[in-house]
């Protein structure tokens, strides 16, 4: 089988290609050139490419780098942005993994002539009565099935997760014993376009206009400003600089048109249950009770699906829960396999 390997220039891809060509196949290692601005981390300087072309070195195998930047400033970056402006809190991994590498990348690979896809995500393969989804991976700390929920059977049966079954620990130490320069790699932040010396706020202004806000309770009373209300989030506790209470609060309202940024108490911020928008299935719509889970290593929490309305999905959580923010993806899940998922509506 040939298999076309996305090598990020991390120790978990370079170990996935690894775990390919010891399983026998034809491999040749892919790095997707994505944003062509200052980067520091994540999968997109420099040195990371760098990194996986001494890894596919290493390897003796065949090294390419494909320009995705359009699609990758079009699909997730201008996205990211719009989000921050009407006062949501995206989360960009999700849509490059949804876009770019199991999208644009996994059609190319095809026109190409391979016959699978192989990434070092911490996920697995598995097929449930006939439908291919993606389960947690061996290793709970980094589990990253939260991230691929957007991916269908379609695809799944194009895609292979070679380290799905390795600890990070075991995946560190497969390459040590290998002998790749990557096996001591420290791990990428999350938002790869996002340098560390620059931060989100300078990202940001230098594509919209941030806008001061005023910080009131939920009495309506002016507790404190802040400077930017597109950079705050529900549920944000710190960075705040508030008077008054001295117990914790909580943001519990975002409202970016009228300049207005709402806190509460912990139990201002429960709520019975959440709505989602742009939900993918992967198979038949879901219905009934599930586990959910609201955050890349967030613990899964019992739900209900009710029926979807206007092309929306409810979840009904078994217990009340803290809201989550508005553009973050909620996963379902049954066991240890995604269901699917959605984006958590206004």
């Amino acid at each position: 089988m040939r298999v076309l390997v996305a090598l990020s220039g991390g120790v978990d891809s370079s170990v996935a290609a690894a775990e390919v060509l010891r399983a026998g196949h034809e491999v040749v290692g892919v790095t997707l050139r994505l944003w062509g601005g200052a980067s520091d981390s994540g999968c997109c300087s420099v040195s990371d490419v760098e990194d996986a072309r001494r890894a596919a070195g290493q390897l003796g195998i065949e090294h390419h780098v494909f320009n995705y930047s359009d699609e990758f400033d079009a699909a997730v970056v201008v996205p990211y942005v719009d989000a921050h402006a009407a006062g949501r809190t995206p989360n960009p991994c999700i849509e490059c993994n949804r876009h770019l590498k199991f999208d644009a990348l996994l059609r190319r690979a095809e026109v190409l002539g391979f016959d699978a896809l192989a990434t070092g995500h911490h996920a697995r393969v598995v097929d449930d009565a006939g439908v291919h989804r993606v389960a947690r991976g061996a290793d709970p700390a980094k589990d990253q099935s939260y991230v691929l929920y957007t991916q269908t059977d379609d695809q799944l049966r194009r895609v292979l997760f070679p380290i799905g079954h390795l600890t990070k620990a075991q995946v560190r130490a497969e390459a040590t014993a290998l002998g790749l320069r990557t096996a001591d790699k420290a791990e990428s932040q999350d938002v790869c376009f996002i340098t560390r010396a620059d931060g989100r706020a300078a990202f940001l202004s230098e594509r919209i206009e941030l806008h001061p806000a005023v910080v009131t309770d939920v009495e309506g009373r002016e507790v404190g400003r802040t400077d930017a209300v597109e950079l705050v989030t529900i549920g944000q506790r710190k960075g705040l600089a508030l008077s008054g209470a001295t117990d914790r609060r909580f943001v519990v309202d975002v409202d970016v048109p009228g300049r207005t940024v709402t806190v509460g108490g912990v139990d201002d911020l429960l709520c019975d249950g959440v709505e989602l928008g742009s939900v993918v299935w992967n198979g038949a719509p879901v219905s009934g009770g599930v586990t959910a889970q609201t955050s890349a290593h967030g613990e899964p929490v019992g739900a209900t699906v009710e029926a979807s309305v206007m092309g929306r999905t409810v979840l009904r959580w078994s217990e009340p829960r803290r809201r989550v923010a508005p553009g973050q993806s909620v996963v379902v899940y049954r066991g240890d396999l995604v269901l699917g998922g959605g984006i958590v509506a206004e």
